[in-house]
């Protein structure tokens, strides 16, 4: 009863959902930013290390199942498409808990690198956070709509102009995440912020 309650209230007022998620959101990242919350505990330079390692294999993941997800729909594959977004979505909360901690516990790195790579990585850091920010609320409302409505009523939504923007933003933004996480981490090398120590 009270799932088909708030399965009601999702599909009455998709929008009122996706903006209190969406602040919600927004919320725990600029919390975890800007406040020094004693919630998180203190990592180690290995601990931070491996949780940027699981982030770039989150975000990989993640980017090959939307691109999966968007293949499928445009062949008509409707319940395979719908596996693939719901299970990126499940995988980008995943993202999500191990960023907060990453950040949370002390775990930002500067990028050390030639200024001939330093501007592109800027540039493509710059775009993959205004990017993640931007298709939050576009993901949550597209995501709603798909999962509380059928795939005859969706015809009838907003959920395919609103999908493509939201993929293409999402796709593009962990695929950006993954690139500077390579250059960051393999290509070139980093400080940790907080110690500013060059790691060897």
């Amino acid at each position: 009863m009270a799932t088909a309650d708030a399965r009601r209230r999702l599909r009455e007022r998709p929008m009122g959902v996706t903006i209190l998620l969406s602040i919600v959101g927004y919320a725990l990242v600029l919390g975890t930013f800007l406040l020094d919350v004693p919630i998180y505990p203190d990592l180690t330079n290995a601990q931070v290390n491996l949780f940027s390692h699981v982030i770039a294999v989150i975000n990989t993941t993640a980017t090959v199942v939307l691109t999966l997800g968007w293949y499928w729909i445009r062949n008509g594959e409707v319940e395979k498409h719908r596996l693939a977004m719901v299970s990126g979505f499940v995988l980008i909360l995943g993202f999500l808990v191990v960023y907060l901690l990453k950040v949370g516990g002390g775990g930002t790195k500067e990028f050390v690198g030639p200024d001939l790579a330093y501007y592109p990585y800027l540039i493509m850091l710059a775009v993959h956070i205004i990017l993640s920010i931007v298709s939050v609320p576009v993901v949550l409302y597209a995501l709603i709509l798909g999962l509380t409505h059928t795939p005859a009523e969706l015809r009838r939504t907003a959920h395919a102009r609103i999908g493509r923007i939201a993929a293409a933003a999402w796709i593009l933004s962990l695929f950006l995440g993954v690139v500077t996480y390579v250059l960051l981490n393999h290509v070139y090398s980093y400080e940790f912020a907080a110690m500013l120590v060059p790691i060897v």
